[in-house]
């Protein structure tokens, strides 16, 4: 990645310009720098985990006003379309345009997850941006505009984690350690915390896990060690790696009827697996409703409800982007939160 001066031009109709205060490096940032490496996702403003405030509304705003502090949202909600009224979807009809407001040296540069956060400014339509409490930190509250709210999400609201049960959550990423903290939070009375870096344990523990795994120290599928550490398998499982293979072995480290959420891509399974009763979710956002949950994710925070400070490692420049990425592709930080520009 470069530094570049581009222009961010003014909010159209239905739009807000916001200036971007915080914003912390997610995985999904990285993937798409190293992984989908084609012409067509570039040039681009990454970003997209962030916290910021308004700057200016284009015609038609009337839920937002200049100094209302906010987070962006890359899944929207309009509250109007079937979906946005079914309790059982967080998707939404009303989906943002994909044309972006900024330029570098004439030239378009494209919108990242329609929000593109490390910038000092992004334009978003009305019905991807979150208004929040303005006594929150900015460089805090960031988090939830993607990684906690998945992982905290996905234990609560798409497994529907129940008190006094068995959990296991594979992989202790920011996204994995909000899902330990969802199911603790939803009362369950077993969590392990499944992961290849040992290192990556103690964080669990704070973050409510009772058992800890690293499949390294075993010479046969983990799912065997769970079934037989809880006489037949665990409630739930969440998977938080991004990875099909242990999708694919979530099943089977469940006893019968058990529930599982993971990220779904290109995954075959056995249907013996599923027949027997237990249930296979895929989880987006942490199937949060995003206008409506983020607010109450960051009130629960100001609550000291959930942890958001915990998650932090690392706190750096606009200028060390790369010095932040080079962290997380190391495996060395669980969230690098990059101050974008002065509040």
């Amino acid at each position: 990645m470069v530094m570049e001066e581009i222009q961010v031009a003014p909010p159209q109709a239905e739009e807000v310009r916001i200036k971007i205060v915080a914003s912390a490096v997610c995985h999904t940032d990285l993937y798409h720098l190293f992984e989908r490496m084609h012409k067509d996702g570039f040039p681009v403003v990454l970003g997209h985990e962030a916290a910021g405030v308004v700057e200016s509304v284009g015609p038609g705003v009337t839920e937002f006003q200049p100094g209302d502090h906010v987070i962006p949202l890359f899944v929207s909600q309009c509250r109007e379309c079937r979906f946005c009224k079914n309790p059982k979807t967080n998707q939404s009809r009303m989906l943002t345009s994909t044309e972006s407001r900024f330029t570098c040296r004439g030239k378009k540069v494209l919108q990242f997850m329609g929000t593109s956060t490390f910038s000092e400014y992004t334009v978003m339509n009305q019905v991807s941006v979150a208004k929040i409490d303005p006594t929150a930190p900015l460089d805090k509250v960031c988090l939830l505009g993607c990684g906690v709210c998945t992982g905290f999400g996905a234990a609560v609201n798409t497994a529907q984690v129940e008190p006094g049960s068995t959990c296991a959550v594979f992989g202790l990423g920011a996204v994995g350690l909000a899902a330990v903290m969802g199911c603790q939070f939803a009362g369950a009375k077993k969590i392990f915390a499944v992961d290849v870096n040992p290192e990556k344990f103690e964080k669990a523990k704070v973050f409510g896990a009772t058992d800890f795994l690293n499949p390294k120290d075993y010479d046969r599928p983990i799912s065997a060690v769970l079934a037989e550490l809880t006489a037949g398998g665990v409630d739930f499982s969440l998977e938080c790696v991004g990875n099909v293979e242990v999708m694919v072995s979530l099943p089977t480290c469940e006893g019968l009827g058990g529930q599982c959420a993971g990220r779904m891509d290109d995954v075959a399974t056995r249907p013996i697996v599923l027949i027997a009763g237990r249930t296979w979710k895929g989880s987006l956002f942490g199937g949060f409703k995003s206008k409506d949950g983020v607010p109450k994710m960051v009130q629960a925070y100001l609550d000291k409800k959930v942890k958001l400070d915990e998650f932090i490692t690392h706190n750096m420049s606009l200028e060390q982007i790369n010095e932040a990425f080079e962290v997380m592709k190391q495996g060395k930080c669980i969230r690098t939160v990059i101050s974008v520009s002065p509040q």
